[in-house]
């Protein structure tokens, strides 16, 4: 992958909270905490995953937008952002 040096500090800050959450659901769902509690924090997760690919897309958008031979077609980046829909 091929981020821009400078949106990858964030991207990988994001991939590491959410890796952190998840590791804190698991405990929570071992320990038996309250449902809500766990959905709670499964959301949580969940929106830094996507936050994390929301990134990366948008990185990869901006590189086919200003460059000639951008190595994505239209439909893999629908594609590509839809699966995160």
């Amino acid at each position: 992958m091929n981020l821009d040096p400078a949106d990858l500090t964030p991207v990988i800050n994001r991939l590491k909270r959410a890796q952190g959450q998840l590791a804190a659901v698991t405990r929570m769902v071992e320990d038996g905490r309250d449902c809500k509690d766990v959905v709670t924090q499964l959301a949580a997760v969940s929106k830094a995953l996507d936050r994390a690919g929301f990134a990366i897309i948008a990185d990869t958008l901006e590189k086919c937008i200003t460059s000639a031979d951008g190595t994505m077609d239209r439909k893999e980046l629908e594609k590509l952002f839809l699966s995160l829909a």
